[in-house]
């Protein structure tokens, strides 16, 4: 094994490593809650998404909202072409969006001259915006490295997957599925102030 393929290995590694224990404390909490604190946030369903397992859940979560779909990420590379995944995600947020949803996305805009991640982002929000799904920027002086999204205000995504076609189809990669409404508003509340001081 040469030093290329050891240091992929030790950070796929260390990438299921910091998922497994997120997961651990997130269910380790879902078990032993008590009190009022308790009733904010538990019971709730998590459901691990490791991989390409992440893209078809995200796709059927868009497809079955019906009120609000909000999303901040770091990188979303679309315009590749029609049946990348990103193009494809554009797609079912555009459905979406017809359907009478309230798409509102919010992406890293690096202050870095010729950051290629705020180029892409840049182009990516141009394609969304044609399609009716409402785009802000960050604050450049600030990096935003969420990978976020809530929908109905009920189901959370959080993990590691940037909307890109390496992560939705061949890095290693874990997303936790959370279906838990007070969750689900905090998270969105956050969101919506990455909104508001963005761009």
């Amino acid at each position: 094994m040469n030093n290329t393929e050891r240091k992929k290995t030790v950070f796929g590694l260390l990438i299921l490593q910091v998922a497994c224990l997120t997961l651990l404390v997130v269910v380790a909490g879902c078990a032993e809650a008590k009190g009022p604190e308790a009733s904010a946030y538990f019971p709730c369903k998590v459901t691990p998404l490791v991989n390409r397992d992440f893209f078809p859940a995200l796709l059927a979560a868009v497809d079955e909202a019906r009120g609000e779909i909000l999303i901040s990420v770091f990188s979303f590379k679309a315009g590749v072409h029609k049946k990348s995944r990103p193009d494809v995600l554009v797609e079912h947020l555009a459905r979406a969006v017809e359907r009478g949803v309230d798409v509102r996305v919010i992406l890293e805009d690096s202050s870095a001259p010729g950051s290629s991640v705020a180029g892409q982002n840049a182009k990516t929000k141009i394609i969304l915006e044609k399609r009716g799904v409402k785009v802000y920027m960050d604050d450049p002086a600030r990096t935003t490295h969420t990978k976020l999204v809530v929908v109905d205000q009920r189901l959370v995504f959080v993990g590691s997957h940037n909307f890109t076609s390496s992560a939705f189809g061949h890095n290693n990669e874990i997303t936790m599925m959370i279906e838990q409404p007070g969750l689900a508003e905090e998270v969105r509340a956050y969101i919506l102030k990455l909104i508001r001081e963005g761009q």
